[in-house]
């Protein structure tokens, strides 16, 4: 793999990865159209670790003070119950779909596109929509409703639909409002995209090479420096202009991914 295309995928990583458009279906169509395929789709997994200590550096001082907190404060530690519920229903789904996930779904190209647009639809419909707001602080969300969210993070799963997209889509549906929802959502990536990161690392340790160190280290380091941007401007990006320009994004890159696989296969 060059190191080029190493770093446009975890470009790809880190820009797309907290926003609501699908980070796992921006890369697989990128590595698809430029001819790159690692083993078992690890590299794609391997750099969302860069993403993951991208939102940790951000949120770094929050979190230090929530963990101090949590012996004696009783809303954090709901929060941190809340989490930890909204995780579960993925992880289990996940580990027990692992395989028919990636070695079906994820090389599905056609698939990832008609969700891609499918999901910009949903997008651009919930934002017109006037949902009443009744929660305006992320670790205000009750224990119920982000399990609800959890549910909602399931449909991630399938490539194109978007973790953060489907998490925030269901805070708004269950009463958070656009900010909000897209914190929950944020604060929900560590656990996932950790879980994730280490299932894929466990269940492809045996595919990877000393060669696989460069470029995989390129993506990672290209993934941290892009998504720790995306972080700090993104909540106040979506709390001015909600969330069609990025339903619009996803229709484009899917349209054109349906354009281009019927032109080039």
């Amino acid at each position: 793999m060059a190191i080029w295309q190493a770093l446009l995928l975890g470009f790809l990583e880190g820009l797309t990865e907290f926003l609501p458009v699908s980070s796992t279906g921006h890369i697989l169509l990128a590595g698809h159209f430029l001819g790159f395929d690692s083993p078992g789709k690890t590299f794609e997994v391997l750099i969302q670790l860069g993403a993951i200590l991208a939102i940790v550096c951000v949120y770094f001082g929050r979190l230090l003070s929530m963990v101090c907190a949590l012996p004696t404060d009783p809303q954090v530690r709901r929060f941190a119950l809340a989490i930890a519920i909204a995780f579960l229903p993925a992880a289990v789904l996940g580990a027990a779909l692992h395989g028919f996930i990636k070695d079906v779904l994820f090389e599905t190209p056609t698939l990832i596109c008609a969700m891609l647009i499918l999901g910009g639809f949903v997008l651009l419909a919930v934002d017109k929509m006037a949902l009443p707001a009744r929660y305006h602080d992320a670790m205000r969300i009750p224990v119920s409703h982000a399990f609800g969210i959890g549910l909602f993070q399931c449909l991630a799963l399938v490539p194109g639909v978007s973790r953060s997209g489907s998490t925030i889509v269901g805070g708004l549906l269950l009463g958070a409002d656009k900010r909000t929802a897209a914190e929950f959502s944020f604060f929900l990536a560590m656990p996932t995209m950790a879980g994730a990161f280490a299932l894929d690392l466990y269940k492809n340790w045996d595919r990877l090479h000393v060669s696989d160190a460069l470029p995989i280290g390129a993506g990672f380091v290209m993934a941290f420096v892009t998504g720790v941007v995306v972080v700090k401007f993104a909540l106040d990006f979506i709390g001015r202009h909600g969330f069609a320009p990025f339903a619009w994004w996803r229709i484009a890159v899917g349209a054109l991914g349906l354009a281009a696989l019927a032109v080039f296969g």
